[in-house]
């Protein structure tokens, strides 16, 4: 081969297949960042900082290698089941000051082994969803919720393991005893007070009314039975007494008298 040769294939271009997969992987590091958050990486952890974005949901872009997540200060109104079941690496979950209402069964489903703070103070949580934060190993800040102070909230509280920077912070927004409205829940508690002892009070009133109910019905198939057997005796006899009397006919075979 010439020196034309050579010098054509010295100069032609490079295989493009190592420059595109480096830019994809740029373009793929790029967006894995949700918009309007900040994705800074520390040694590889990385920290995505959502405060005060304006968000009305949960991002769903958020990097698989996330440790640390900052959502507060937003518009969220609703922890849908799995929203962060890809955040395996999460250790810190701030969920703060937002309008929280409704958290699904699942989800914090994913985070049970390395969480270590869940945040949900300043939001409007009336009842703790006991089947999404009752296996959570995390510290959980609940301050500043209007709680609804009842025995489900109270055996809820059980499984939980509260910060305790923050619990005499949580109080009894309504209750189903009224004299611990607007009180600490954890002194209330500690105090001895039990709201399951009110539940299963009302449940046994329940339980003594249907029982009367049914044993009143009882009592009175029994009376109305009874007393129409005695009315049926009564006939009967009556119509007993009515019948003509024969008289005993004389035998033919007897002896004369």
């Amino acid at each position: 081969m010439g020196p034309a040769g050579k010098q054509s294939l010295s100069s032609a271009p490079a295989p493009m297949g190592g420059s595109c997969l480096l830019l994809l992987f740029c373009l793929r590091l790029g967006t894995s960042c949700p918009q309007s958050c900040q994705c800074p990486d520390r040694d590889g952890a990385v920290a995505v900082h959502c405060s005060a974005s304006g968000l009305q949901e949960i991002p769903k872009d958020i990097p698989a290698n996330a440790v640390f997540l900052k959502l507060d200060a937003n518009k969220i109104a609703r922890v849908p089941n799995g929203a962060f079941q890809h955040l395996s690496q999460l250790r810190e979950l701030d969920l703060s000051q937002n309008a929280i209402e409704t958290i699904g069964p699942a989800a914090f489903s994913g985070l049970a082994g390395g969480l270590r703070l869940l945040d949900l103070s300043h939001n409007r949580i009336r009842r703790i969803p006991k089947d999404a934060l009752g296996k959570l190993s995390a510290k959980i800040r609940l301050s500043h919720n209007p709680l609804h102070c009842e025995c489900d909230l109270q055996e809820a509280l059980w499984e939980l393991k509260l910060d305790p920077d923050s619990v005499d912070e949580i109080a009894c927004h309504t209750s189903v005893q009224e004299e611990y409205v607007g009180k600490p829940l954890i002194q209330a508690l500690d105090s001895g007070v039990s709201f399951c002892s009110t539940h299963h009070k009302t449940t046994d009133v329940a339980m003594l009314v249907t029982m009367f109910g049914w044993f009143a019905m009882v009592i009175t198939y029994v009376v109305y039975y009874v007393r129409q057997n005695q009315e049926d005796a009564r006939r009967h006899l009556e119509y007993l007494k009515s019948l003509p009397s024969t008289p005993v006919s004389k035998d033919p075979l007897s002896p004369a008298s």
